[in-house]
């Protein structure tokens, strides 16, 4: 179906939002070591993995070593769950998950959107509605990655935090949040379009077939007198 230019670039915004927004969903590199030092013991960190080299308890109460990467809620990890996961990451983990909820609920609206008529009754509701779960995904994405950067490299979190810095996986969650805004946007905008067309198309109907009415009226109701 033939769409407006407007509903194009409001999918070109999404497209590339939703790309980020899943790529920095998956990525374990919202927290990245320098590379500074010869023996760091934190690596790397996602939204739900993290990499440790010889990391021990901070506060010596067992003796266990973390090497390698494990998920972020492996059974290993529950001696150390009050560093891995502080309230400030739970709820970065929490926001930026409704805003990938939001992006997938909007792929199945997009494909939808593609395929509808804009004669469809229905048309306009999707466009609302497609606009809007966007809107939302971006204000929740948005307070994620503000928490997140405002503490992710905080000295009161992983170790050797000065030399650590937010990854590109971060970098890319940002970009794509900030991109669902004008999405959601321009389908907002296109849904209010639409809507004035087809007020105006019925306010255009409405005379002409008043008149043809008026017309079949006066045909049906008169004769000729011979």
């Amino acid at each position: 179906m033939t769409k407006s230019k407007t509903g194009y670039f409001a999918l070109g915004f999404f497209t590339f939002a939703a790309t980020f927004i899943i790529i920095s969903f998956v990525s374990p590199y919202w927290l990245i070591t320098d590379g500074k030092l010869k023996e760091p013991k934190f690596i790397k960190l996602g939204l739900w993995e993290v990499c440790f080299h010889k990391f021990e308890d901070v506060h010596h109460w067992y003796e266990t070593i973390f090497n390698s990467c494990w998920w972020i809620f492996e059974e290993e990890y529950y001696i150390i769950h009050d560093l891995l996961l502080p309230g400030f990451f739970i709820a970065t983990q929490f926001f930026f998950t409704i805003a990938l909820c939001c992006v997938l609920v909007s792929l199945f609206l997009a494909y939808i959107y593609m395929k509808k008529d804009k004669d469809d009754e229905n048309y306009l509701t999707l466009l609302v509605t497609l606009g809007t779960v966007l809107v939302i995904g971006g204000f929740a994405g948005m307070i994620s990655v503000i928490i997140f950067g405002a503490r992710g490299d905080g000295r009161d979190w992983m170790p050797n935090w000065e030399h650590n810095d937010l990854g590109w996986a971060f970098a890319l969650g940002v970009i794509g949040v900030i991109a669902l805004f004008p999405a959601g946007i321009l389908f907002l905008v296109e849904a209010r379009v639409q809507k004035y067309k087809r007020l105006h198309e019925m306010q255009s109907r409405e005379p002409s077939a008043y008149t043809m009415h008026e017309r079949k009226i006066s045909y049906a109701g008169g004769h000729t007198d011979i």
